[in-house]
């Protein structure tokens, strides 16, 4: 039986660099023995930790999965950065020479769900944040002098060049261990205080992903499933970057992928592998873009086509000459609303008949940060001392607002949704694009579509999200 329950005092018997550095957490000690669970059973480490501790140490085996799971509760909050709403922990020198610091830091990143890490250095002192649920949360500081040595170690892992620290490179790593796999995009950055580092965490399968958890209404999902088994066609989704776009996309081709069709995508980069599913990365540098891996596309016999994104008229072109020939076609593009979709091709001087004639559903998406449910706390809508309080509309009695707890990184949420506003091209909507009226709102409302500002309103009066978080969203829709 593990024991989860440690004592402050015995846990301060072993500094957090040590814990990590020989995979040790203490459990228990009698007389002059300490007892320790660990991954890492050796006659050498013991021997080891009984001249860094002044202690006769026992090793219990633990896997790795447990160790860690361990070592992040315990020894993953120990010091407050002054600079930063969020703990971090000062690294201690010596704890960086070894691969496991960075193995540990990849598997704690997994386990939060974190998307990017980032490793910075700066005049006095570097720091290690990583990106939850879309934002930047401080965990770890470290000395100048283990910086270089630690930069180094992940170059060495990605096949990059440890001499050049004056051009940008890029590299990659597989990560496979205790049965998590991960594809990690590395990219280093020369700044005035050293190489700046962002690890990009891709789960190198998409097993679990389905279309009907991705936060479509009943009502959004009913239509777009009709809409993605159209036989021609364009389908897409806007938003800003990190909205979850692509998440959309590959849950969509996993839908409909079979032995019966070929699903070809171009992509930058590519994010997941689907088995069965052609995919290529673009590669602007030897002249692979989007519109010239179209054409090609088209020479393959396709069915089905994913653009990771249109870009520029050329793109949307072909993208427009692709639905026309017979393909059903996917892609994103960057618009603030889902109608503000038919505006930018307009833009892109697409005539509006082959905009009315091609398009299929027009989607915008969104994602939101879920309220920690273990310390946030309900405020009453007349006591909210907040500059766009008046958004929350009164019709509510309270909403609730971020703490910050060890459970969610003193973020105050946990978790995202995605939300949606999901526009099916209809014979009315058809008309109003030929005649080149792009202002439908009126007609939106009468169709009951639901917006995102609706959608954001709903989370916000569930008390699922706060109203720091939904603003962006108030404000610009």
């Amino acid at each position: 039986m593990v024991n989860n329950s440690i004592p402050t005092e015995l846990l301060n018997e072993v500094t957090a660099a040590t814990a990590w550095q020989y995979r040790v957490v203490p459990f228990d000690k009698k007389g002059n023995r300490l007892f320790c669970y660990s991954d890492m059973l050796s006659n050498e480490v013991e021997q080891e930790l009984e001249v860094v501790l002044g202690y006769q140490i026992s090793l219990t085996s633990l896997p790795s999965a447990q160790v860690d799971t361990l070592l992040n509760k315990h020894y993953g909050v120990l010091a407050t950065s002054s600079t930063s709403s969020s703990p971090s922990i000062p690294v201690e020198a010596g704890f960086t020479h070894t691969n496991e610091f960075l193995f540990a830091l990849i598997s704690e990143a997994h386990s939060s769900n974190s998307s990017d890490i980032h490793i910075e250095a700066y005049e006095e002192e570097c720091r290690i944040r990583l990106r939850i649920d879309g934002k930047l949360v401080q965990r770890y500081t470290l000395a100048k002098e283990t910086y270089p040595a630690f930069i180094n170690q992940i170059k060495i892992l990605a096949n990059l060049d440890i001499s050049e620290k004056r051009l940008p490179q890029d590299g990659r790593i597989l990560y496979n261990r205790d049965g998590v796999k991960l594809d990690l995009r590395v990219s280093v950055l020369p700044s005035i205080y050293g190489e700046k580092v962002v690890l990009r965490l891709l789960t190198r399968s998409i097993e679990l992903l389905d279309i009907r958890n991705l936060g479509l209404t009943a009502t959004q999902l009913r239509q777009y499933l009709a809409a993605i088994r159209k036989p021609h066609g364009l389908i897409l989704i806007s938003g800003p970057t990190g909205s979850g776009k692509t998440t959309t996309l590959y849950a969509t081709l996993r839908e409909l992928n079979s032995e019966s069709v070929n699903i070809l995508t171009i992509e930058d980069p590519v994010e997941y592998t689907l088995n069965g599913v052609n995919q290529v990365a673009l590669k602007d540098e030897i002249g692979l873009t989007f519109p010239e891996a179209l054409r090609t596309f088209l020479r393959q016999d396709p069915d089905i086509i994913m653009l990771g994104e249109i870009r520029d008229p050329d793109t949307a072109h072909m993208a427009i000459r692709s639905s026309l020939t017979g393909h059903l076609i996917f892609s994103t593009i960057h618009t603030n609303s889902a109608w503000g979709t038919v505006a930018r091709l307009a833009d892109m001087s697409i005539p509006h008949y082959l905009i009315a004639d091609t398009l299929n559903m027009v989607i915008a998406q969104r994602l939101v940060r879920l309220l920690c449910p273990l310390c946030s706390k309900a405020t009453g809508t007349n006591e909210l001392n907040h500059p766009f309080a008046h958004l929350a509309e009164k019709n509510v009695e309270t909403i609730r607002q971020p703490i910050g707890c060890e459970s969610c990184l003193h973020t105050g949420y946990k978790g995202r949704k995605a939300i949606y506003e999901v526009i099916p091209i209809d014979t009315e909507l058809v008309e109003q694009i030929k005649q080149g009226n792009f202002n439908v709102s009126d007609l939106l409302k009468k169709k009951q579509i639901k917006t995102l500002r609706d959608s954001a309103l709903e989370l916000l009066h569930a008390g699922a999200t706060s109203l720091d978080e939904v603003l962006p969203i108030l404000i610009e829709i």
